[in-house]
């Protein structure tokens, strides 16, 4: 039996999100089929808003509807402190917990050679001005050989800045992504997060 085109060309664009195969995107297809007109004009509707009114932030890159985010544009924010993360959901994750007031940087990925992925396919360049003698930078990366070789290259750019490198705690599953873990876990990590760089010398005299 053929599927209608239309039904394949919906369960062909399914399947390119990702976490989805062949046979999620059929079944999700199907359903969609089932729900009532007005139902699908309103997600139609969302992906299409969503689209159109969401960017990235100019300062830390998370998304927002907004010039600046919530959080960078919070003067009750800690500043000391900027929180390296991979991927927007990450802040969401973190932010949850309720242990961090603090500022996020999204990369929008890890360093991945084997995928092409390399330090110019992030952002990494507009974190460098953000930080400043003395301020903690939080290495908030997931605990993937691809994540912790992205915090040992951001460590070796950051201490000559004079930044304190701090990596989150191995609280989180070895292997795990952020946006999946629990909010006490999250917690738990960033309060008791490690400093892997040494504080700078004063200067004699």
């Amino acid at each position: 039996m053929k599927y209608p085109p239309s039904l394949v060309a919906l369960i062909r664009e399914l399947s390119r999100l990702p976490g989805i195969g062949p046979k999620s995107a059929q079944r999700l297809a199907f359903y969609l089929f089932e729900q009532p007109r007005e139902d699908i004009e309103r997600l139609a509707g969302s992906l299409l808003s969503a689209k159109r009114d969401l960017h990235s932030c100019p300062v830390c890159f998370n998304i927002t509807d907004a010039e600046v985010c919530d959080v960078c544009s919070d003067p009750a924010r800690d500043q000391a402190i900027i929180c390296v993360v991979e991927e927007p959901g990450d802040v969401i994750a973190i932010e949850r917990s309720g242990e961090y007031r603090g500022l996020y940087h999204v990369l929008h990925g890890v360093l991945s050679p084997m995928n092409g992925v390399g330090p110019e396919q992030l952002h990494i360049r507009p974190l460098l001005p953000r930080v400043t003698d003395g301020q903690e930078v939080i290495l908030a990366t997931g605990t993937t050989v691809e994540g912790d070789a992205t915090a040992l290259y951001l460590q070796r750019l950051l201490e000559p800045l004079g930044a304190l490198v701090s990596r989150i705690a191995y609280g989180l599953p070895v292997g795990g992504a952020l946006e999946y873990a629990d909010e006490v876990t999250l917690g738990r990590a960033m309060t008791g997060r490690q400093q892997v760089s040494k504080p700078r010398p004063p200067p004699p005299g």
